[in-house]
């Protein structure tokens, strides 16, 4: 069976099934187009062509209707926001390039918990709990051995946008009197709760606190006595909000937390979905309580998993089975339709160990490597790799991400070396989970609490990272590289040549690799260095 699925909203993507394997999920924000963005009409027409042959059945997910009533029951055609019953899902039927194939729409809540278990190694028949918390829904879910879903309770509605409030609370140029945070804050806010040392509210905080994280969701406008109220317009490097940016998040995290620990039974798995599955200090929480017996988080939480979840949902309805293959790398393939101005680069064909070489002299280069990662995290296929040992390198990169420098870098390591030097005893694939680091050594991947939100690496995982990483271990001991998404500041993964040729210029990176190809920019001080201490590193495929 052949499923064509997309999320129509924001986050937008269109995933392709075939006999229970996904075969590639395009996302619309990425090949550089701006973040969070909708599904756009050559989107589906690239996606279309993608597969090669009609689907035998087109999905659409849930989103935002017109009125209250579609938001709860959705419409004659699609189903709606909210909805967890079957008697909530459309099916029709419609005709695509002459052919009639099945029309299937299951809600945006339904999205979330059938991606979450559909990709979770949890068989089918296994009873869990799902947790989904994102901008709008924040509750608790138990799923039978039938997959039939009981909503446990709303513990408490736009846990994503209330968090992400906080944010525009401290920041000057946020307005008060808007009711939702940007998409980016609360992803900025996650780097800044790291920055706090003190866990108890002052009086004026538990209040404000109380205020943003109790009843109906309001605007900071709305808080009374705003003027002096803590933390109004401070700005984001005001240590006394950075605090309080801690103490909130905690609080949030303990509402869910303690509605878990009265109302659900301990040593069942819980999946989650959601955006705030994205929040990594969050998810380790969840695992260090011990009430489960297992948390599987997506890597695409985030409502780019959306597509995928309606699917997966599409999949059991017809044929019965929840359950998908599937890859992290199950994006597009990377387009080499245009060149890079060679004049401006010497390119080289290196091994390995060539590359980690310079790595080890300080070169920062893009890493391009088959198909593009699902989800928002850059796993080793679109990343900005480079050496971890020094803080200055940390802020050289938030300096070519044009990025705040509260921001932190994270490590992508080998499986092998994870226990040394994070703590971390287990596969993390996904970059989903904090760890402690254990040594000094690692400034640049370092978080400001000694923190890592580490991605683990391995043959099987991806070959061309970990060969990469095993040259940069022989090399210098430490099997551990940066690892950050490979972007413009505000959009996609870089997926073609021509973006990634005035990438490299204008945001100062070294060189890049495509595929084993390495372009080490002529221009580049560290470049220039490298050649004088060491020499080239081989021939050049091209240089004048």
């Amino acid at each position: 069976m052949n499923i064509l699925s997309y999320n129509p909203g924001h986050d937008g993507a269109v995933a392709h099934l075939r006999d229970g394997r996904l075969m590639y999920s395009l996302e619309a924000e990425k090949d550089s187009n701006y973040r969070y963005s909708p599904v756009s009409s050559p989107d589906m027409l690239r996606a279309i062509g993608e597969m090669g042959q009609a689907p035998d059945v087109i999905c659409m997910g849930g989103w935002w209707p017109l009125d209250r009533h579609e938001y709860l029951h959705g419409s004659k055609g699609t189903a709606g926001y909210r909805g967890i019953s079957p008697d909530d899902i459309a099916v029709d039927r419609c005709g695509f390039l002459k052919k009639q194939v099945d029309f299937f729409s299951s809600s945006h809540e339904r999205s979330h918990i059938l991606c979450a278990f559909g990709m979770s190694g949890l068989p089918k028949g296994t009873p869990f709990y799902a947790l989904v918390w994102e901008g709008a829904i924040g509750a608790f879910y138990e799923i039978d051995s039938a997959l039939n879903i009981t909503l446990i309770a709303d513990v408490l509605n736009q846990p994503g946008n209330r968090y992400g409030l906080l944010y525009g609370l401290a920041d000057p140029t946020f307005p008060k009197t808007s009711l939702y945070p940007r998409f980016s804050d609360a992803g900025k806010l996650m780097a800044l709760v790291s920055f706090s040392t003190r866990s108890t509210p002052t009086q004026a905080e538990k209040a404000l606190i109380d205020f943003m994280l109790s009843g109906t969701f309001q605007k900071i406008s709305d808080y009374p006595d705003l003027e002096t109220a803590p933390h109004v317009d401070v700005g984001l490097g005001d240590p006394e909000f950075r605090n309080f940016a801690g103490i909130f998040s905690d609080a949030l995290f303990e509402i869910f937390h303690e509605f878990a620990q009265d109302n659900l039974q301990s040593g069942r798995p819980l999946v989650i979905a959601g955006g705030c599955g994205l929040n990594c200090d969050w998810n380790s929480k969840w695992k260090e309580t011990g009430f489960f017996s297992e948390v599987f988080v997506p890597p695409v939480a985030n409502d780019s998993g959306s597509a995928i979840g309606t699917a997966i949902d599409a999949q059991f309805y017809f044929t019965g089975n929840p359950k998908i293959e599937w890859d992290v790398y199950s994006g597009l393939a990377f387009r080499m339709d245009g060149e890079a101005d060679a004049t401006r680069y010497d390119v080289y064909d290196l091994a390995p160990e060539a590359i980690a070489d310079l790595l080890a002299h300080d070169l920062i280069l893009g890493w391009v490597s088959g198909r593009y990662e699902i989800g928002p995290r850059a796993l080793g296929n679109r990343s900005i790799l480079a050496a971890p040992f020094h803080e200055s390198t940390r802020m050289r990169l938030n300096e070519i991400k044009q990025r705040e420098q509260f921001r932190p870098i994270a490590p992508v390591c080998l499986l092998d070396d994870a226990a040394k030097w994070f703590g971390c005893e287990h596969a993390s694939p996904h970059m989903l989970f904090t760890y402690r680091a254990k040594t000094d050594a690692l400034a640049a991947v370092t978080h400001v609490n000694g923190t890592a939100r580490i991605q683990t690496v391995t043959a099987e995982t991806n070959l061309p990272l970990n060969n990469l990483l095993r040259a940069f271990k022989a090399r210098t001991g430490y099997g551990v590289l940066c690892n950050t998404s490979l972007n413009f500041n505000g959009r996609g993964f870089i997926n073609n040549i021509r973006d990634l040729d005035a990438y490299t210029h204008e945001h100062g990176l070294d060189g890049f690799v495509v595929d084993g190809r390495v372009y080490v920019r002529k221009g580049s001080k560290n470049y220039q260095a490298f050649r004088q201490r060491s020499g080239k590193p081989a021939s050049p495929v091209s240089s004048s």
